[in-house]
């Protein structure tokens, strides 16, 4: 039997976007697989502080930070925070245009208060209260912290939020030589959700480097996610698995869709194509 390197994605994917706890069909298939010889990474834009409470359920590592840390069979393999003048150019670009910034360091978050006072402003119009709830959620599950907490430690990604498309054409131009903006679909809300990735790494460089670091070809791999921040994974691995409940252009890059996150899908998954 050949064995696999299976990527799971973790929001939207493996649990509930925001959750730590996912269904116990899907560690079932995950510890299921590892026992036939297989075995299985997160590949997550979380970083390290917001990935490990899932580290209890026994993976073989971690792809961390969109590809910025990776850690295989407990040694860490790749470590690549901004330096301090791409950290400073991008926040400064950012902020000019007003857009709504969350710095993702090793352990902690620290995100602008402005845009949930922006939410509360704006609370009766549309699905603002919605997403201020749901945002706040967010940041309490995850741990995420006020941009006035942040102490300078090194960045490795910053999540970005803006009221239009628009907003983000000077920093993407400004920015484009060390940074990929990777833009979500824009959510119900009409918020344009993206990260700000550095261009040394993304999730598809990740899978490369676990296999380099075990010896083990990419046609051994399968990548299991749910949105635009899985394309390159999705993209580099042998063999791709979009969730029922992803983006409609994932599923059309994908060679397989599976039921959703909440309806058992890695679990049916895992089995139809005999990882279990």
């Amino acid at each position: 039997m050949e064995r696999k390197l299976i990527f799971l994605d973790i929001d939207g994917t493996l649990t509930e976007p925001g959750c730590n706890k996912p269904p116990e069909s899907a560690l079932r298939a995950v510890y299921m697989a590892q026992k036939k010889g297989h075995k299985v990474f997160l590949c997550t834009g979380r970083n390290y502080g917001m990935l490990s409470p899932l580290l209890k359920y026994g993976f073989d590592g971690f792809i961390g930070s969109s590809g910025g840390y990776i850690v295989c069979d407990g040694q860490v393999i790749y470590d690549c925070p901004m330096t301090e003048e791409q950290k400073q150019r991008a926040m400064e670009v950012l902020r000019e245009n007003r857009v709504f910034r969350t710095v993702e360091c090793r352990d902690g978050s620290y995100t602008d208060e402005g845009f949930k006072e922006f939410l509360r402003q704006n609370a009766g119009e549309g699905g603002n209260s919605e997403l201020l709830r749901w945002r706040e959620q967010i940041e309490s599950s995850l741990h995420i912290r006020p941009m006035a907490e942040y102490q300078g430690q090194p960045v490795y990604k910053i999540v970005i939020m803006s009221q239009s498309r628009e907003q983000l054409l000077e920093p993407e131009q400004a920015l484009w030589e060390d940074f990929a903006f990777c833009i979500q679909d824009t959510d119900s809300f009409g918020i344009v959700n993206g990260e700000v990735v550095n261009r040394r790494f993304d999730k598809g460089k990740g899978v490369e480097r676990v296999c380099r670091q075990l010896n083990a070809p990419l046609g051994s791999t399968i990548a299991f996610g749910d949105s635009m921040n899985d394309l390159e994974m999705m993209e580099t691995a042998a063999f791709s698995v979009c969730m029922g409940n992803g983006s409609d252009h994932l599923k059309q890059v994908a060679d397989d869709v599976c039921p959703a996150v909440g309806q058992d899908g890695i679990y049916q998954a895992f089995l139809k194509h005999h990882l279990i």
